[in-house]
């Protein structure tokens, strides 16, 4: 690239992926979110995906991605289904993890099942508690973000739905 020239979205992906590709580059759950929102791809499309009859998924057997110092796990459990428009994640927060998503593509929605502890979501400036065996359904177009200020560690299974026209 040339002192001076401007880089398009789509080359800075494209250098991103270069980058990943070759080892250079570890990305966190924020950079992927960019690279699949900016490919208008869900995020598991950039990860390992299984092909079979049926799946059983262990979140052990994942590959793992973490955020906040390893203060947040997830482990993408199903990848995105075509047919369906859904991916789905088995996700813990620690005690003190904060991690703030970037706003997804309009029509996306999320529904966050806690399995154990309580989880802080805060959806577009406002606060929400969800304790264990309680699920939240948002629009994931908006920026969130999901805290633990909790002394006990959180479990969610996250389910990421696409609008029918988003591939």
């Amino acid at each position: 690239m040339k002192e001076g020239s401007m880089t398009t979205p789509t080359e800075m992906i494209g250098m991103m992926l270069g980058q990943i590709e070759r080892g250079q580059s570890s990305p966190t759950i924020n950079t992927l979110w960019k690279i699949a929102t900016g490919l208008k791809i869900p995020l598991s499309l950039l990860l390992e995906e299984q092909s079979s009859e049926y799946t059983i998924a262990a979140a052990e057997e994942q590959n793992v991605i973490l955020e906040d110092n390893g203060r947040m796990k997830a482990y993408p459990i199903f990848a995105y289904d075509p047919i369906r428009s859904v991916e789905s994640f088995y996700i813990t927060f620690e005690p003190d993890c904060k991690h703030t998503s970037d706003k997804h593509n309009d029509g996306v929605e999320e529904q966050v099942f806690v399995l154990h502890g309580s989880l802080q979501l805060v959806l577009n400036g406002k606060t929400i508690i969800v304790t264990e065996n309680q699920a939240i359904r948002f629009h994931a177009d908006i920026p969130h973000e999901y805290n633990n200020p909790f002394a006990d560690s959180c479990t969610v299974y996250d389910m990421i739905f696409y609008s029918k026209n988003e591939k």
